[in-house]
Protein backbone atom coordinates (compact mmCIF):
# COMPACT_ATOMS: atom_id res chain seq x y z
CA UNK A 1 0.00 0.00 0.00
CA UNK A 2 2.74 2.71 1.00
CA UNK A 3 4.35 1.71 -2.69
CA UNK A 4 0.80 3.20 -4.26
CA UNK A 5 1.08 5.97 -2.43
CA UNK A 6 4.26 6.82 -3.27
CA UNK A 7 3.56 6.16 -6.70
CA UNK A 8 0.85 7.94 -6.90
CA UNK A 9 3.11 11.05 -5.37
CA UNK A 10 5.49 10.52 -8.08
CA UNK A 11 2.91 10.91 -10.86
CA UNK A 12 1.30 14.00 -8.92
CA UNK A 13 4.80 15.58 -8.78
CA UNK A 14 6.10 14.94 -12.71
CA UNK A 15 2.66 15.94 -14.20
CA UNK A 16 3.03 19.12 -11.82
CA UNK A 17 6.39 19.80 -12.39
CA UNK A 18 6.34 19.29 -16.24
CA UNK A 19 3.05 21.01 -16.39
CA UNK A 20 4.98 24.21 -15.46
CA UNK A 21 7.78 23.79 -17.05
CA UNK A 22 5.84 23.81 -20.60
CA UNK A 23 4.25 27.13 -19.71
CA UNK A 24 7.65 28.37 -18.54
CA UNK A 25 9.10 27.52 -21.84
CA UNK A 26 5.72 28.45 -23.63
CA UNK A 27 5.53 32.09 -21.99
CA UNK A 28 9.78 32.30 -23.08
CA UNK A 29 9.01 32.20 -26.44
CA UNK A 30 5.65 33.77 -26.53
CA UNK A 31 6.83 36.83 -24.95
CA UNK A 32 9.42 37.56 -27.80
CA UNK A 33 6.22 37.85 -30.40
CA UNK A 34 3.62 40.67 -30.69
CA UNK A 35 2.67 42.14 -27.53
CA UNK A 36 -1.12 40.88 -27.02
CA UNK A 37 -3.53 42.85 -24.72
CA UNK A 38 -0.56 44.64 -23.49
CA UNK A 39 1.69 47.59 -24.33
CA UNK A 40 4.55 45.98 -25.77
CA UNK A 41 7.00 47.12 -22.48
CA UNK A 42 4.35 45.75 -20.47
CA UNK A 43 4.43 43.13 -22.11
CA UNK A 44 7.73 42.16 -21.83
CA UNK A 45 7.44 42.47 -18.43
CA UNK A 46 5.03 40.88 -17.25
CA UNK A 47 6.78 37.81 -19.61
CA UNK A 48 9.39 37.62 -17.52
CA UNK A 49 7.68 37.77 -14.41
CA UNK A 50 5.91 34.82 -15.60
CA UNK A 51 9.05 33.24 -16.13
CA UNK A 52 10.50 33.95 -13.25
CA UNK A 53 7.55 32.99 -10.65
CA UNK A 54 7.39 29.20 -12.64
CA UNK A 55 11.05 29.39 -12.49
CA UNK A 56 10.58 29.54 -8.43
CA UNK A 57 7.24 27.39 -8.46
CA UNK A 58 9.48 24.73 -9.83
CA UNK A 59 11.45 25.18 -7.39
CA UNK A 60 9.50 24.74 -4.64
CA UNK A 61 7.89 21.56 -6.42
CA UNK A 62 11.16 20.30 -6.48
CA UNK A 63 11.65 21.02 -2.91
CA UNK A 64 8.52 19.68 -1.75
CA UNK A 65 9.06 16.30 -3.43
CA UNK A 66 12.54 15.94 -1.63
CA UNK A 67 11.15 16.76 1.65
CA UNK A 68 8.56 14.18 0.98
CA UNK A 69 10.62 11.13 1.01
CA UNK A 70 12.31 12.67 3.93
CA UNK A 71 9.06 12.72 5.96
CA UNK A 72 8.39 9.51 5.16
CA UNK A 73 11.72 7.98 5.23
CA UNK A 74 12.27 8.87 8.93
CA UNK A 75 10.66 12.35 9.73
CA UNK A 76 7.24 10.90 10.92
CA UNK A 77 8.91 8.20 13.01
CA UNK A 78 11.41 11.07 14.68
CA UNK A 79 8.30 12.85 15.65
CA UNK A 80 6.53 9.73 16.87
CA UNK A 81 9.85 9.71 18.86
CA UNK A 82 9.24 13.00 20.41
CA UNK A 83 5.62 12.50 21.19
CA UNK A 84 5.74 8.99 22.28
CA UNK A 85 4.69 10.48 25.84
CA UNK A 86 1.70 11.48 24.76
CA UNK A 87 -1.47 9.70 23.43
CA UNK A 88 -4.76 10.67 22.03
CA UNK A 89 -5.89 13.97 21.07
CA UNK A 90 -3.12 15.94 22.79
CA UNK A 91 -0.66 13.84 20.94
CA UNK A 92 -2.20 14.55 17.68
CA UNK A 93 -1.93 18.36 18.44
CA UNK A 94 1.57 18.19 19.59
CA UNK A 95 2.46 15.96 16.52
CA UNK A 96 0.24 18.12 13.74
CA UNK A 97 1.64 21.74 14.93
CA UNK A 98 5.04 20.21 15.37
CA UNK A 99 4.69 18.61 11.26
CA UNK A 100 3.18 22.11 10.12
CA UNK A 101 5.68 24.13 11.92
CA UNK A 102 8.71 22.36 10.78
CA UNK A 103 7.20 22.40 6.90
CA UNK A 104 6.20 25.91 7.03
CA UNK A 105 10.09 26.91 8.57
CA UNK A 106 11.80 24.41 5.87
CA UNK A 107 9.63 26.76 3.19
CA UNK A 108 10.28 29.74 4.60
CA UNK A 109 13.78 30.71 2.24
CA UNK A 110 10.71 30.58 -0.79
CA UNK A 111 8.52 32.77 0.58
CA UNK A 112 10.55 35.33 1.57
CA UNK A 113 12.38 35.48 -1.42
CA UNK A 114 9.08 35.52 -3.39
CA UNK A 115 7.90 38.86 -1.30
CA UNK A 116 11.48 40.58 -0.87
CA UNK A 117 13.45 39.53 -3.87
CA UNK A 118 11.14 38.80 -6.56
CA UNK A 119 7.86 41.08 -5.61
CA UNK A 120 9.83 43.81 -5.12
CA UNK A 121 11.95 43.75 -8.23
CA UNK A 122 8.77 43.96 -10.16
CA UNK A 123 7.46 46.45 -7.97
CA UNK A 124 4.57 44.39 -6.37
CA UNK A 125 5.70 43.96 -2.91
CA UNK A 126 5.57 46.97 -0.41
CA UNK A 127 6.41 44.57 2.55
CA UNK A 128 8.43 45.56 5.14
CA UNK A 129 10.82 43.05 7.78
CA UNK A 130 8.56 44.79 10.09
CA UNK A 131 5.01 44.07 9.04
CA UNK A 132 6.05 40.15 7.82
CA UNK A 133 7.11 39.84 11.18
CA UNK A 134 3.95 41.26 13.00
CA UNK A 135 1.83 39.02 9.99
CA UNK A 136 3.55 36.17 10.54
CA UNK A 137 3.36 36.16 14.76
CA UNK A 138 -0.21 36.89 14.45
CA UNK A 139 -1.11 34.23 11.75
CA UNK A 140 1.30 31.98 13.98
CA UNK A 141 -1.13 32.83 17.08
CA UNK A 142 -4.05 32.03 15.26
CA UNK A 143 -3.18 28.67 14.49
CA UNK A 144 -2.11 27.71 17.94
CA UNK A 145 -5.09 28.44 18.93
CA UNK A 146 -7.49 27.86 16.85
CA UNK A 147 -5.63 25.41 14.88
CA UNK A 148 -5.13 23.38 17.64
CA UNK A 149 -8.70 23.35 19.02
CA UNK A 150 -9.70 22.14 15.60
CA UNK A 151 -6.52 19.07 15.38
CA UNK A 152 -8.10 18.40 18.89
CA UNK A 153 -11.65 18.53 17.75
CA UNK A 154 -11.15 15.92 14.49
CA UNK A 155 -9.08 13.98 17.01
CA UNK A 156 -11.48 13.55 19.64
CA UNK A 157 -14.10 12.39 16.49
CA UNK A 158 -11.84 9.77 15.24
CA UNK A 159 -11.10 8.43 18.65
CA UNK A 160 -15.19 8.04 19.47
CA UNK A 161 -16.67 7.24 16.21
CA UNK A 162 -16.50 4.00 14.32
CA UNK A 163 -17.53 5.77 11.24
CA UNK A 164 -15.36 9.07 11.98
CA UNK A 165 -14.99 10.20 8.67
CA UNK A 166 -18.39 11.15 8.49
CA UNK A 167 -18.56 12.81 11.24
CA UNK A 168 -15.39 14.56 10.64
CA UNK A 169 -16.34 15.91 7.36
CA UNK A 170 -19.10 17.42 9.23
CA UNK A 171 -17.35 19.08 11.82
CA UNK A 172 -14.43 20.43 9.15
CA UNK A 173 -17.19 21.40 6.78
CA UNK A 174 -19.09 23.57 9.21
CA UNK A 175 -15.32 24.89 10.63
CA UNK A 176 -14.72 26.25 7.19
CA UNK A 177 -17.82 27.82 6.73
CA UNK A 178 -17.61 29.76 10.21
CA UNK A 179 -14.12 30.75 8.51
CA UNK A 180 -15.98 32.63 5.81
CA UNK A 181 -18.44 34.07 7.65
CA UNK A 182 -15.49 35.29 9.70
CA UNK A 183 -13.12 36.14 7.50
CA UNK A 184 -13.16 39.83 6.87
CA UNK A 185 -13.99 40.36 10.53
CA UNK A 186 -10.38 38.72 11.61
CA UNK A 187 -8.84 40.80 8.72
CA UNK A 188 -10.22 43.60 9.70
CA UNK A 189 -9.52 42.92 13.83
CA UNK A 190 -5.96 41.65 13.13
CA UNK A 191 -4.16 42.45 9.91
CA UNK A 192 -5.91 44.80 7.64
CA UNK A 193 -7.66 48.32 8.31
CA UNK A 194 -11.50 48.98 6.76
CA UNK A 195 -12.94 52.14 6.58
CA UNK A 196 -15.99 53.21 4.71
CA UNK A 197 -15.15 54.56 1.53
CA UNK A 198 -14.58 58.62 1.30
CA UNK A 199 -15.71 58.76 -1.78
CA UNK A 200 -19.41 59.27 -0.66
CA UNK A 201 -20.54 59.47 -4.67
CA UNK A 202 -19.07 56.15 -5.42
CA UNK A 203 -20.69 54.31 -2.57
CA UNK A 204 -23.92 55.88 -3.14
CA UNK A 205 -23.38 53.99 -6.87
CA UNK A 206 -22.49 50.81 -5.01
CA UNK A 207 -25.22 50.85 -2.83
CA UNK A 208 -27.51 51.22 -5.76
CA UNK A 209 -26.29 48.59 -7.33
CA UNK A 210 -26.40 45.91 -4.92
CA UNK A 211 -29.57 46.93 -4.13
CA UNK A 212 -30.68 46.56 -7.86
CA UNK A 213 -29.98 42.92 -8.21
CA UNK A 214 -30.95 42.40 -4.18
CA UNK A 215 -27.38 42.24 -2.58
CA UNK A 216 -27.39 42.55 0.91
CA UNK A 217 -24.72 43.31 2.51
CA UNK A 218 -22.70 44.88 6.24
CA UNK A 219 -21.73 47.70 4.07
CA UNK A 220 -18.65 48.57 1.00
CA UNK A 221 -15.18 49.04 2.31
CA UNK A 222 -11.79 50.15 1.31
CA UNK A 223 -8.70 47.96 2.91
CA UNK A 224 -4.94 49.37 3.07
CA UNK A 225 -4.13 46.42 0.92
CA UNK A 226 -1.08 48.90 -0.95
CA UNK A 227 0.57 48.63 2.29
CA UNK A 228 1.34 44.94 1.24
CA UNK A 229 1.03 44.73 -2.51
CA UNK A 230 0.33 47.13 -5.43
CA UNK A 231 -1.66 44.73 -6.77
CA UNK A 232 -5.13 45.38 -7.49
CA UNK A 233 -8.31 43.27 -5.84
CA UNK A 234 -12.36 43.36 -5.07
CA UNK A 235 -14.12 40.65 -3.39
CA UNK A 236 -17.41 39.73 -1.44
CA UNK A 237 -16.17 39.15 1.96
CA UNK A 238 -17.82 36.92 4.75
CA UNK A 239 -21.87 35.00 4.95
CA UNK A 240 -24.91 35.90 6.18
CA UNK A 241 -24.51 39.20 8.73
CA UNK A 242 -21.16 39.70 7.94
CA UNK A 243 -21.38 39.79 4.14
CA UNK A 244 -19.02 42.81 2.87
CA UNK A 245 -17.64 44.56 -0.20
CA UNK A 246 -14.32 44.95 0.19
CA UNK A 247 -12.05 47.24 -2.35
CA UNK A 248 -8.48 47.36 -2.24
CA UNK A 249 -7.10 51.23 -2.08
CA UNK A 250 -5.28 50.64 -5.25
CA UNK A 251 -8.61 49.22 -7.28
CA UNK A 252 -10.57 52.59 -5.67
CA UNK A 253 -6.83 54.43 -6.95
CA UNK A 254 -6.58 53.32 -10.65
CA UNK A 255 -10.43 52.47 -11.58
CA UNK A 256 -13.24 55.15 -12.92
CA UNK A 257 -16.26 55.05 -11.27
CA UNK A 258 -18.08 52.89 -14.16
CA UNK A 259 -15.25 50.72 -14.03
CA UNK A 260 -15.23 49.69 -11.33
CA UNK A 261 -19.08 49.02 -10.70
CA UNK A 262 -18.71 46.72 -13.79
CA UNK A 263 -16.12 44.93 -11.75
CA UNK A 264 -18.44 44.76 -8.72
CA UNK A 265 -21.34 43.77 -11.65
CA UNK A 266 -19.16 40.80 -12.49
CA UNK A 267 -19.10 39.76 -9.21
CA UNK A 268 -22.11 40.34 -8.53
CA UNK A 269 -23.10 37.75 -11.47
CA UNK A 270 -21.63 35.34 -9.18
CA UNK A 271 -23.87 35.90 -6.52
CA UNK A 272 -27.44 36.06 -8.70
CA UNK A 273 -26.11 32.71 -10.91
CA UNK A 274 -25.91 31.34 -7.03
CA UNK A 275 -21.97 30.43 -8.22
CA UNK A 276 -20.73 31.27 -4.52
CA UNK A 277 -23.64 28.26 -3.11
CA UNK A 278 -22.34 25.90 -6.07
CA UNK A 279 -18.65 26.45 -5.35
CA UNK A 280 -19.78 25.27 -0.96
CA UNK A 281 -21.38 22.15 -2.72
CA UNK A 282 -18.73 21.02 -5.36
CA UNK A 283 -16.04 21.49 -2.08
CA UNK A 284 -18.16 19.52 0.09
CA UNK A 285 -18.40 16.54 -2.30
CA UNK A 286 -14.49 17.11 -2.77
CA UNK A 287 -13.69 17.16 0.70
CA UNK A 288 -16.19 13.94 1.84
CA UNK A 289 -14.58 12.12 -1.07
CA UNK A 290 -11.31 12.82 0.46
CA UNK A 291 -12.43 11.99 4.00
CA UNK A 292 -13.98 8.63 2.74
CA UNK A 293 -10.70 7.73 1.78
CA UNK A 294 -8.70 8.81 4.78
CA UNK A 295 -11.09 7.34 6.91
CA UNK A 296 -10.41 3.79 5.37
CA UNK A 297 -6.82 3.38 5.25
CA UNK A 298 -5.45 -0.07 5.72
CA UNK A 299 -3.43 -0.31 8.76
CA UNK A 300 -0.51 -2.05 7.14
CA UNK A 301 -0.08 2.06 5.24
CA UNK A 302 0.40 2.98 8.88
CA UNK A 303 2.64 0.31 10.19
CA UNK A 304 4.75 0.25 7.16
CA UNK A 305 5.94 3.67 8.46
CA UNK A 306 6.40 2.81 11.89
CA UNK A 307 3.28 4.67 12.84
CA UNK A 308 -0.19 3.52 14.49
CA UNK A 309 -3.45 4.13 12.92
CA UNK A 310 -4.37 6.90 15.36
CA UNK A 311 -5.56 10.81 14.50
CA UNK A 312 -2.00 11.95 14.73
CA UNK A 313 -1.02 9.76 11.65
CA UNK A 314 -4.39 9.74 9.96
CA UNK A 315 -4.29 13.79 10.56
CA UNK A 316 -1.00 14.26 8.45
CA UNK A 317 -1.61 11.52 6.08
CA UNK A 318 -4.44 13.86 5.12
CA UNK A 319 -2.16 16.72 5.08
CA UNK A 320 0.26 14.98 3.03
CA UNK A 321 -1.63 13.43 0.37
CA UNK A 322 -4.52 15.51 -0.04
CA UNK A 323 -2.55 17.50 -2.50
CA UNK A 324 -2.66 14.69 -5.10
CA UNK A 325 -6.20 14.16 -5.46
CA UNK A 326 -6.63 18.11 -5.47
CA UNK A 327 -4.65 18.07 -7.89
CA UNK A 328 -6.07 16.02 -10.45
CA UNK A 329 -9.74 17.28 -9.21
CA UNK A 330 -8.35 20.88 -10.59
CA UNK A 331 -9.33 20.36 -14.05
CA UNK A 332 -12.81 19.81 -13.77
CA UNK A 333 -13.02 22.18 -10.91
CA UNK A 334 -11.28 24.65 -12.89
CA UNK A 335 -13.45 23.72 -15.73
CA UNK A 336 -16.81 24.92 -13.86
CA UNK A 337 -14.80 27.75 -12.79
CA UNK A 338 -14.27 29.15 -16.19
CA UNK A 339 -17.81 28.72 -17.25
CA UNK A 340 -19.04 30.51 -14.66
CA UNK A 341 -16.77 33.06 -15.23
CA UNK A 342 -17.91 33.62 -19.06
CA UNK A 343 -21.72 33.80 -16.81
CA UNK A 344 -20.30 36.73 -14.59
CA UNK A 345 -18.86 38.72 -17.46
CA UNK A 346 -21.93 38.81 -19.23
CA UNK A 347 -23.90 39.71 -16.38
CA UNK A 348 -21.46 42.44 -15.47
CA UNK A 349 -21.41 43.55 -18.68
CA UNK A 350 -25.34 43.98 -18.77
CA UNK A 351 -25.60 45.42 -15.28
CA UNK A 352 -22.97 48.50 -16.45
CA UNK A 353 -21.48 48.18 -19.91
CA UNK A 354 -19.41 46.00 -22.10
CA UNK A 355 -16.56 48.48 -22.74
CA UNK A 356 -16.42 49.78 -18.81
CA UNK A 357 -15.85 45.96 -18.11
CA UNK A 358 -13.33 45.58 -20.99
CA UNK A 359 -11.58 48.41 -20.11
CA UNK A 360 -11.30 47.60 -16.84
CA UNK A 361 -10.40 43.92 -17.56
CA UNK A 362 -7.30 45.86 -19.45
CA UNK A 363 -6.28 48.11 -16.50
CA UNK A 364 -6.24 44.72 -14.12
CA UNK A 365 -3.96 43.35 -16.78
CA UNK A 366 -1.86 46.20 -16.88
CA UNK A 367 -1.44 46.78 -13.42
CA UNK A 368 -0.98 43.28 -12.28
CA UNK A 369 1.15 42.38 -14.92
CA UNK A 370 -0.62 39.14 -15.62
CA UNK A 371 0.63 37.96 -19.26
CA UNK A 372 -2.53 37.22 -21.55
CA UNK A 373 -0.77 34.16 -22.75
CA UNK A 374 -0.55 30.03 -21.03
CA UNK A 375 -0.01 26.87 -22.46
CA UNK A 376 -3.17 24.84 -22.36
CA UNK A 377 -1.87 22.46 -20.33
CA UNK A 378 -1.32 24.99 -17.71
CA UNK A 379 -4.66 26.48 -18.52
CA UNK A 380 -6.05 22.89 -18.04
CA UNK A 381 -4.68 22.54 -14.35
CA UNK A 382 -4.73 26.13 -13.20
CA UNK A 383 -6.93 28.55 -14.26
CA UNK A 384 -9.64 29.00 -12.28
CA UNK A 385 -10.33 32.38 -15.12
CA UNK A 386 -10.83 31.62 -18.63
CA UNK A 387 -7.47 33.41 -20.13
CA UNK A 388 -7.95 37.42 -21.16
CA UNK A 389 -7.95 37.13 -24.62
CA UNK A 390 -10.76 34.80 -24.65
CA UNK A 391 -12.61 36.77 -22.19
CA UNK A 392 -12.35 39.60 -24.31
CA UNK A 393 -13.22 37.87 -27.23
CA UNK A 394 -16.51 36.21 -25.54
CA UNK A 395 -17.52 40.09 -24.97
CA UNK A 396 -17.19 40.45 -28.22
CA UNK A 397 -13.80 42.53 -28.32
CA UNK A 398 -11.43 42.11 -31.07
CA UNK A 399 -7.34 43.49 -31.67
CA UNK A 400 -8.97 46.61 -33.46
CA UNK A 401 -11.44 47.26 -30.28
CA UNK A 402 -8.70 46.04 -27.32
CA UNK A 403 -6.57 49.23 -29.46
CA UNK A 404 -9.51 51.62 -29.32
CA UNK A 405 -9.91 51.01 -25.61
CA UNK A 406 -5.91 51.25 -25.31
CA UNK A 407 -5.70 54.85 -27.09
CA UNK A 408 -9.21 55.94 -24.62
CA UNK A 409 -7.54 59.06 -22.35
CA UNK A 410 -9.85 57.28 -19.58
CA UNK A 411 -7.11 54.43 -19.62
CA UNK A 412 -4.04 56.16 -21.02
CA UNK A 413 -2.93 57.44 -18.12
CA UNK A 414 -3.07 55.36 -15.97
CA UNK A 415 -1.07 52.41 -18.06
CA UNK A 416 1.64 55.47 -18.59
CA UNK A 417 2.31 55.58 -15.10
CA UNK A 418 3.20 51.81 -14.48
Amino acid sequence: MLELAIFGYCVYFLVNIYTIFMQVDYVQKAKRGDAVILTPSKFQTAGNYAVESGRLSMGGTLYDFILFFIWIGFGLQFLDGVTADLVGWQKAVIFVDLFIIINWILGLPFDLYKSFKLDKKYEFSNMTPALYIKDTLKSGVLFLVFGSLVIAGLSLIIQNFPAWWIWGFVFIFAVIILINMLYPVIRDKMFDKFSKLEDKELESKIEALLDKVGFKSSGVFSVDASKRDNRLNAYFGGLGSTKRVVLFDTLVQKLTHNELLAVLGHELGHFKNGDILKNIAIMGVVMFLFFGIFGNLPDELFYSLGLQNEPYAIIVFFLMFSPILSFFFMPLISAISRHNEYAADEFGSDLQSKQDLVSALLKLANENKSFPLSHPLYIFFFYSHPPLVERLKELGYDGAGIKSILEDEALKEPLENL
